[in-house]
């Protein structure tokens, strides 16, 4: 429980006490009998009398200087104004005094454990015990879930990009690079899985720079994100910047610098050997050179998903050529024609103009929206004057997405984000990939830059807009997870549609029959898969950090035990599925690299205290590697 919610009562009712009945004191019974008129006549009348009085008074007034009150429990917030005005206590040494006259304050009635305040806000302090006690053992479930999965994939696909662990060995499909080794290892350090962070930090530091040397054609955007990305969130947090402690097992964190730079160096080479600010897709590591795919466009959301990563790199470097590249991308569709500031999902490195009208926020166009309030973030907000293009770019976006794309589901009323396949002017779609469910989170980012509602609305931090962008954001969050209940497995499809005034398709539904929003939610044959996607639970994760209400970490328990009663494999890892909607579920063999960098992680966090990575200290890039905010560290 926050120390910031109210109490039960206020510091005013301590020290003034308004009772209309009360109990009188051993004391005020005793300095009342002995004023009675029948005491002072039998007692003062001889001086043995007077004397047993005046013994009596002053062994009266001594206990009175050494009573103290019985003891009981202070509510955390209270506690805390108790020790934060230690100070006023010396300064007051008169009224300190006294007080030692003044009769003990008469607290409120305490209430049972299982009775709130009236605001139903106040948790007495067993209770919070038992409600911590709980999360830690959830928190420890989701770690010894990643130590299954690391030791799946490090006994059977150690150095491979992926593990297939039903057939038990590894894959190569992105690159060549290592890829579950180096999405993983910032997530073991955050967990303090040592053992993990020793390996793969061992394996980085001895084969991933030949790795690199020898390998071919990788994607610049997924490369950018889960390797780039990992290995910079691993020099920070392994503590590699200067005035920093080295803190974790493994290499010095110089070596996951220098390797990233390396890597760097070569990516660079989709933005030089562009003819427009926009690079091209596809780099050939052993020679660095780079070439479009194989149509000649690229994703919006793969060219505007790598400043992060460059910028970060810049910072550490030293070297502002990586963040000039990748900013001159951004600066660029700055200056592109937008509608109500969403844009289409392709580009075209040769001429630098947008390719088609499909406008969505899933595949090939989330992280695009993503970015542009990331990227202004992680200037920290006295580094940002130049940078507010990016933000007024997301706020006429996000705009254009309450307006265009935002729809209500029949019959009961589910907020989703839908596409517009064809442009404005064509038919909306109700399909919303799962992949937009990273935009709850994003929203109230974006409304709070990091910090509570409970705090941004006390400072008087919130537009109008903000608090539009917080109530979409937590409908959507909804939305996100009865996509999950909603199914036999209780896990979520790859692609869902919406039950509209337009659109329907009968026989199409997730299985769980007593799902209210059975009907709401359509699930086609070929969208049936889940591939351990993590944009849910990152949702969760922020809204919880934000908003502090339980719910979503209940809902993220939820998922975290579907994952483990419907993925889990036996021998080591977890697998996807083919189908959510039937039981028992088809099984893929595949675990991606984001289960470990990302799905893990964010329950992790979900899961334990705010103070891990905080949000207005850090920003995470799309793979859930998190970069510290500029001036807050």
């Amino acid at each position: 429980m926050s120390s910031s919610r109210p109490l039960p009562y206020s510091i005013k009712d301590i020290d003034y006490d308004n009772a209309k009945f009360r109990h009188r004191s051993f004391f005020k019974v005793i300095t009342q009998s002995l004023f009675t008129s029948n005491f002072k006549r039998g007692c003062f009348g001889c001086s043995m009398g007077k004397f047993l009085v005046a013994l009596m008074f002053f062994g009266i007034v001594y206990l009175m200087l050494t009573h103290t009150s019985p003891s009981y429990s202070v509510p955390s917030g209270l506690a805390k104004v108790i020790r934060s005005n230690k100070e006023d206590k010396a300064i007051d040494g008169g009224s300190s005094f006294r007080r030692l006259w003044r009769r003990a304050p008469r607290l409120p009635p305490r209430l049972p454990p299982d009775e709130k305040g009236g605001n139903g806000s106040f948790i007495q302090e067993p209770m919070k015990t038992k409600l911590d006690s709980e999360w830690i053992g959830r928190q420890q479930k989701v770690k010894d879930a990643f130590i299954h999965a690391w030791s799946g994939y490090k006994k059977y696909a150690m150095g491979y990009d992926e593990l297939m662990p039903l057939s038990q060995h590894g894959t190569d499909g992105l690159g060549g690079l290592g890829a579950t080794i180096v999405d993983a290892l910032d997530t073991a350090m955050i967990m303090g899985v040592d053992e993990a962070v020793s390996e793969a930090g061992s394996w980085i530091e001895k084969h991933l720079l030949d790795r690199i040397l020898q390998k071919g054609q990788v994607n610049l955007f997924e490369t950018t994100i889960r390797v780039l990305g990992g290995l910079l969130s691993a020099y920070h947090l392994s503590g590699g910047e200067p005035g920093m402690n080295v803190t974790s097992k493994g290499p010095r964190p110089i070596v996951y610098l220098e390797t990233a730079k390396n890597l760097a160096d070569r990516l660079l080479s989709a933005f030089t050997s562009s003819p427009t600010s926009i690079p091209f897709s596809d780099v050939v590591l052993r020679d660095s050179s780079a070439h479009p795919a194989p149509d000649g466009l690229s994703s919006t959301s793969e060219v505007s998903t790598l400043q992060l990563e460059f910028n970060y790199l810049s910072t550490v470097s030293g070297n502002p050529n990586y963040s000039m590249e990748a900013m001159k991308v951004l600066e660029h569709l700055k200056t592109l024609p937008k509608v109500e500031g969403l844009v289409p999902i392709y580009i075209s490195p040769q001429s630098g103009e947008f390719s088609g009208e499909n406008i969505r926020l899933g595949s090939r166009g989330d992280s695009y929206y993503e970015y542009l309030v990331k990227v202004w973030l992680q200037q920290g907000t006295s580094h940002n004057s130049n940078w507010t293009y990016l933000h007024d770019m997301y706020a006429e976006a996000m705009k254009g997405v309450r307006h265009l794309l935002v729809r209500k589901s029949s019959p009961n009323g589910l907020t989703f984000v839908g596409e517009l396949p064809y442009g404005s002017n064509g038919e909306f779609s109700p399909k919303m990939d799962h992949l937009v469910c990273f935009l709850p989170g994003t929203l109230a980012l974006g409304a709070t830059k990091g910090i509570t509602k409970e705090r941004a609305m006390k400072d008087n931090l919130l537009t109008f807009e903000d608090l539009e962008n917080l109530k979409l954001a937590e409908d959507l969050a909804k939305t996100c997870f009865e996509m999950y209940s909603v199914t036999s497995t209780g896990l979520a499809p790859e692609i869902a549609y919406f039950h509209t005034e337009e659109f329907y398709e009968g026989g199409l539904d997730g299985g769980n029959k007593s799902s209210e929003y059975v009907n709401d939610i359509i699930i086609k044959r070929a969208d049936r898969h889940n591939i351990l996607r993590p944009e849910t639970v990152e949702s969760l994760f922020v809204l919880y950090r934000i908003t502090e209400d339980p719910k979503y970490r209940e809902w993220g328990w939820q998922i975290f035990e579907a994952f483990e009663k419907y993925t889990k494999v036996i021998s080591g890892g977890y697998s996807s599925l083919d189908d959510v909607t039937t039981l028992p579920p088809r099984r893929r063999d595949k675990m991606e690299t984001f289960f470990l960098g990302e799905t893990l992680k964010y329950l992790y966090l979900l899961f334990g205290e705010s103070s891990v990575i905080p949000l207005d200290k850090f920003v995470f890039n799309t793979e859930a590697h998190p970069f510290p905010i500029k001036g807050t560290i």
